[in-house]
């Protein structure tokens, strides 16, 4: 995620129909507002426009919203007095990327790669190949703590099948 000097994330990606908690300490918190709004919308056309009060903390002022379905979320802050910060004309504009997980539910696949889970989600096979690999994991080391203290102390004999 590009950085912006005075504008933080509560996470790395902005993430669609997932919280986000905005942090800002840029100019209307250095001037010493006593109240900020976060004007926001998403995409191009700044859909879905809403104020939020954010809340004033000794970090900034802070507010936790929901991202929508879109590929950008832009905002802009103001205070009481109507003053704006709005990044010097260019807005602060972000990436939201889409919800991996909605995206791999999904996702074209063929039925035979898929497997019950708790009776009402599916995923891909791969479940079963790590669920495979942890059990051939678990396998190795009772193997470990079983034979290899037998083999370094000389009390262990191979059986000789006939």
């Amino acid at each position: 995620m590009e950085l912006v000097k005075n504008v933080f994330f509560n996470t790395d990606k902005l993430i669609e129909n997932t919280p986000v908690k905005i942090s800002y300490t840029g100019n209307l918190f250095q001037k010493g507002s006593d109240d900020v709004f976060i004007h926001y919308g998403f995409g191009d056309n700044w859909n879905n426009i809403n104020d939020l009060k954010m809340d004033k903390t000794e970090l900034g002022f802070q507010a936790e919203i929901n991202l929508l379905d879109s590929d950008k979320l832009n905002f802009c802050f103001k205070n009481s007095s109507d003053e704006w910060d709005n990044n010097n004309g260019s807005n602060y504009i972000f990436n939201v990327e889409p919800n991996a997980h909605l995206e791999e539910l999904f996702e074209p696949c063929d039925v035979t790669d898929l497997v019950v889970i708790d009776n009402n989600s599916l995923k891909r096979h791969g479940l079963r190949k790590s669920y495979m690999l942890n059990k051939k994991i678990k396998l190795a080391i009772y193997k470990i703590i079983t034979y290899v203290p037998k083999i370094i102390s000389g009390n262990y004999s191979r059986r000789v099948i006939e």
